[in-house]
């Protein structure tokens, strides 16, 4: 159609899926299982490959595809707990607890790395670094305030650009500096999902795709599970379902964990395929770009360095990949107007989940373990918490992980779906960018 944003042979599929679409496996449901595992992301995954490493049996179930949710969805940023250690901590958590939790979140990088080269997993990955532009000159000084913090807890260097050089990292006038961070990487996150499911079943583990877990209860030693094909018992459970730990319609596992998350809808378009020489020019070093706004952008090269993959939270209402991609546009072509007569030819979407304190988890309620909670930043974290996950449960842990067993907090009357609440509290954030904006 004329004038339309989409270009001839437009999907609404992920980009990633052309090159690394999640596999269906088939297989059955057995009636046992050493341990089981509820969710085929990249925790679930990791915890896997975990436990077999130690003389474990797992088996992993999900309900659709291994890996078909937010770990083939995402944008492929490989962070280094950058989000959890800016955070506010210390209030909560004191000084010592506060760097403890930040060191935690940090070791998720250099283990998300060892992984990827133990397990020969091919995924374009590259340690790239990140730049973090600022919205406005008051979130400059506050990355600056941070910066030497967040370098001191990563063990790698951060800097601070300011405008009047930020295109040494930005192929763009929009923001108003900000901070270069050596902690961060790129991958592709379709081919990781792959590779970590493949290396979880050369260990011995049992991927089991298209099987829903309705229920967990307690039967003597160990755990019932029903499913949507049948039951299953396990002596021990893990559920790492993250951003779909609810369905509307199918209700939870296990919905004390699906009322302490806040799952939320993120969207990636991504462009036509442009000159290796345009690539270059909007991302010097090809770093990986996340910005500082409530309602953020992020955004990269492909890893073939041909098109341009933006991502955010183009809508908080329930709207489809295609309906979201204008909204997504219009932001890629404010921050780079030379896009603007570029045609997109992907558009998608997935579910991340918060937390009401911004932290990740791992735990156990009642017996059931649990790992969940990446803050939108879970390609590193979410490897580290599955591990740590499984070191628990196999009672192999070496000391103790400070996002272990912390208060989890929820909300009066929150049963897991924010859908009504959502719109409200986004559109805010929305205006408190563009107010922040006009005053700056």
């Amino acid at each position: 159609m004329a004038g339309s944003i989409f270009a001839a042979g437009f999907q609404s599929r992920p980009w990633w899926w052309e090159a690394a679409e999640p596999a269906a496996r088939g297989h059955d449901l057995p009636g046992t299982a050493d341990v089981a595992i509820v969710g085929g992301g990249y925790a679930g995954l990791s915890a896997a490959l975990t436990l077999r490493r130690l003389g474990h049996t797992p088996v992993v179930l999900d309900a659709e595809r291994i890996g078909w949710g937010a770990s083939s969805r995402n944008g492929g940023m490989v962070s280094g707990g950058l989000k959890v250690a800016s955070g506010a901590l210390e209030q909560t958590h004191g000084r010592e607890g506060a760097r403890r939790i930040a060191d935690a979140a940090a070791a998720s990088f250099p283990f998300i790395e060892e992984t990827i080269a133990r397990e020969g997993i091919d995924c374009d990955y590259v340690r790239c670094g990140r730049f973090v532009p600022a919205w406005t000159p008051k979130h400059y000084a506050a990355l600056e305030a941070k910066a030497g913090f967040l370098a001191e807890i990563t063990g790698l260097p951060t800097a601070m650009l300011p405008r009047a050089r930020q295109r040494e990292a930005l192929g763009s006038d929009l923001y108003h500096g900000g901070m270069t961070a050596a902690a961060s990487g790129s991958l592709h996150p379709g081919k990781y999902a792959r590779g970590l499911a493949a290396a979880a079943e050369r260990a011995g583990a049992a991927l089991v795709d298209g099987v829903r877990v309705q229920r967990i209860a307690r039967e003597g030693d160990g755990f019932r599970l029903v499913t949507d094909r049948g039951e299953i018992r396990a002596r021990a459970v893990l559920v790492a379902t993250n951003g779909y730990s609810l369905d509307k319609e199918k209700g939870a596992a296990m919905p004390w964990l699906a009322r302490r998350l806040v799952p939320l809808a993120s969207y990636i378009i991504a462009t036509e395929e442009l000159p290796e020489q345009t690539i270059d020019r909007l991302f010097p070093g090809r770093r990986m770009i996340s910005d500082t706004k409530r309602v953020l952008n992020y955004f990269r090269p492909s890893p073939d360095g041909t098109r341009v993959l933006w991502g955010g939270r183009a809508s908080f209402r329930t709207v489809s990949a295609e309906q979201a991609a204008p909204a997504l546009r219009a932001a890629m072509v404010e921050c780079f107007p030379e896009l603007a007569p570029v045609k997109i030819t992907h558009a998608w979407t997935g579910n991340v989940a918060f937390t009401f304190d911004y932290l990740p988890h791992i735990g156990v309620q009642e017996g059931i373990h649990y790992a969940a909670g990446c803050q939108g930043s879970g390609v590193a974290m979410a490897t580290w918490l599955g591990h740590q996950a499984a070191l628990k449960m196999a009672g192999a842990s070496n000391e103790a992980f400070a996002l272990d067993g912390l208060h989890f907090p929820t909300r009066p009357f929150y049963r897991g779906d924010p859908s009504l609440v959502l719109p409200v509290i986004g559109e805010w954030y929305r205006l408190r960018d563009r107010l922040d904006r006009m005053a700056a």
